[in-house]
């Protein structure tokens, strides 16, 4: 376990780095003279450039030491995150915002892959689940800091002290990592070799996951993106009580969806094989009506419930969509497996924070809100076709 906690507070510190700015949205408007399509650019130009890097990353991964990548990675970020700091114009905090992209890529396709190979398959949703638990932690806490500061008219001293954590932090996070292991539990079989991408693309239910993943995280940066402002917008709430509104229920309650659903996989899996998948399809099925209410709640009780409801159930899919991919791949493309599933999460769900921007005062984010609740329902029925027809034989190819 000591291997997870060390990897959560480089994870906690990738969200809290990644997310402050969204909570800073009226303060960036006003010292930097933001339009909201701008505003929503800076998730959107993130998103698509650290979906880009991902499978680049996770190349990398597959063929070097993840140890040290994961270190290099923190402490890239952490520079950038400094450098966010001194942003004075919309082209720098943009750009600024395509380097944090860059270097947090390189993170998350090795620290994924380095946790798994930790753990066996019977312990492996609950370990991934408790490191994924601080991007739960880091988006609540990047969120709330980055609001508060804002809010005393000191957003730039937020990401100084952000990326000096850091910094700091990767001098006994490098020295932890020198001594371990890093495929201590693999038990499918490896590629081929070559280009770690191609045995991914021939795995049909891989490719469903590179469907349905997208669909979900449309919706979840939809909400990191624009919910603390449409709280702020709806219910005249201040910036530091948006941003927690936004984030303490979601998040709070995909903890508990996140943990728990890591334990009930586990468990799952001694029956069927497919047990992380039913509970990705569970997942979509039941945010869909959460996330529709979370736009169309009169009252402010009926949308922090509704915020709780989508928390809970999708910490079912953020805890066990990695672990369900390496169910179906060869052991050596682990990496690269997040890497591309991240690379088509991003790339639709970089749309997500530009849309709210874009349609904020059209079409709106209550009825984005709405059309999205209903792919998630596509998306649903997609992983149970994949399940039915796909799973059996893809799995007994690869074990």
């Amino acid at each position: 376990m000591l291997l997870v906690a060390f990897m959560w507070g480089a994870y906690f510190l990738n969200y809290c780095d990644r997310q402050a700015v969204f909570a800073m949205f009226p303060v960036l408007k006003t010292d930097l003279h933001l339009t909201d399509t701008q505003l929503g650019l800076t998730g959107s130009i993130f998103l698509w450039v650290y979906g880009i890097g991902c499978p680049l990353a996770g190349q990398i991964a597959d063929r070097l030491s993840k140890r040290m990548l994961v270190v290099c990675s923190l402490a890239v970020w952490s520079l950038v995150t400094i450098g966010t700091g001194f942003a004075n114009s919309a082209f720098m905090l943009l750009t600024l915002r395509a380097a944090m992209g860059v270097s947090e890529s390189l993170y998350m396709p090795a620290a994924i892959a380095l946790t798994a190979n930790a753990h066996p398959p019977d312990k492996r949703s609950r370990a991934i689940a408790v490191l994924t638990t601080a991007q739960i932690i880091g988006t609540v806490g990047g969120a709330w800091f980055g609001g508060w500061m804002a809010q005393r008219g000191q957003w730039r001293g937020a990401f100084l002290f952000l990326g000096a954590a850091g910094l700091i932090y990767a001098g006994p996070y490098f020295l932890f990592l020198r001594g371990m292991r890093e495929d201590a539990q693999v038990e499918t079989k490896k590629s081929s070799g070559g280009l770690a991408l191609l045995p991914l693309l021939r795995v049909p239910t891989y490719l469903v996951l590179c469907l349905a993943f997208p669909i979900f995280v449309f919706g979840l940066w939809l909400l990191y993106g624009w919910l603390p402002t449409f709280l702020h917008d709806k219910f005249v709430l201040d910036l530091a009580d948006a941003a927690f509104t936004a984030t303490a229920y979601l998040q709070g309650a995909t903890l508990i969806g996140m943990l728990g659903g890591g334990v009930l996989a586990d468990r799952l899996y001694r029956r069927t094989t497919a047990a992380r998948l039913w509970l990705l399809a569970a997942s979509l099925m039941l945010c869909a009506p959460c996330l529709h209410a979370l736009g169309s709640s009169d009252s402010l009780s009926a949308t922090r419930l509704a915020a709780a409801g989508f928390g809970l159930f999708s910490g079912f899919l953020m805890g066990n969509i990695f672990p369900a991919a390496f169910e179906i791949v060869p052991s050596d493309t682990r990496a690269s497996a997040v890497g591309l599933l991240n690379f088509c999460g991003a790339l639709v769900s970089g749309f997500a924070p530009l849309l709210g921007g874009m349609w904020k005062r059209t079409i709106g984010i209550e009825a984005l809100l709405s059309a999205t609740a209903g792919a998630y329902l596509i998306g649903a029925i997609l992983v149970i076709l994949a399940i039915r027809r796909f799973f059996p034989r893809d799995y007994a190819n690869i074990h």
